[in-house]
């Protein structure tokens, strides 16, 4: 999504037609990042078709995992209950679109591609989002945070991972660890629940198929 303003809609029509075009921008519109690169600058990197294979390979589950916070967010964001968290969803998915625009121009300049699949992880997740939502808005701000820490775990490996020349996506995913960190914690402090066992195993395990699938493809 090029995250939209949230609005109330005329009608229950209106309102999903919105969450339809917000969903055709983030899959198919070039994204637009408020901030910029944050490896803008760097002076470009040598990186042999081995690494710039594996470096386009963890772009693009970073890229998708962008798309998956997006549609999450939104779809958790079309049925809070509380103003206030509506709204502290929608400055989350707005700023994973910084996030979608730096990923995109990675692959870009990696001369390589999202992946092919991400109009089935956008639907997946944005199911999982109203899901969420409808249990409550503590139950909403849960799954933030577990997502969060989750995706600052995944950051991790893919910073270890990375080879050691590339600054410039090494910039963007330490850039998008913090903003992560950040969104985890103010969701902690409007009131998150903890979510109960399975929820966490099955999010990880969800994680980890659409990481393997999307490095490929």
């Amino acid at each position: 999504m090029n995250a939209r303003p949230f609005r109330h809609a005329a009608g229950p029509l209106d309102h999903w037609l919105g969450e339809a075009q917000g969903a055709l921008s983030t899959l198919f519109a070039p994204p637009v990042a408020r901030r910029p690169d944050p490896g803008a600058g760097l002076p470009p990197v040598e990186l042999d078709e081995a690494q710039r294979r594996h470096v386009a390979g963890l772009m693009r589950v970073n890229h998708t995992g962008e798309v998956c916070a997006q549609a999450l967010y939104c779809g958790q964001a079309a049925v809070a209950r509380d103003p206030a968290v509506r709204a502290q969803l929608l400055e989350a998915a707005q700023e994973e679109t910084d996030h979608l625009a730096w990923c995109a121009g990675r692959l870009a300049a990696l001369d390589s591609r999202p992946s092919l699949l991400n109009p089935l992880w956008y639907a997946g997740s944005y199911a999982i989002g109203v899901a969420a939502g409808l249990r409550g808005d503590g139950w909403n701000l849960g799954f933030v945070v577990e997502t969060e820490r989750q995706v600052e775990a995944h950051l991790d490996e893919h910073l270890a991972s990375l080879p050691p020349g590339d600054a410039h996506s090494r910039r963007i995913l330490e850039t998008m660890k913090a903003d992560e960190a950040r969104h985890a914690d103010h969701a902690e402090a409007a009131g998150a629940r903890r979510l109960p066992w399975p929820v966490p195993q099955v999010m990880a395990a969800t994680a980890k198929l659409m990481k393997a699938v999307a490095y490929r493809l």
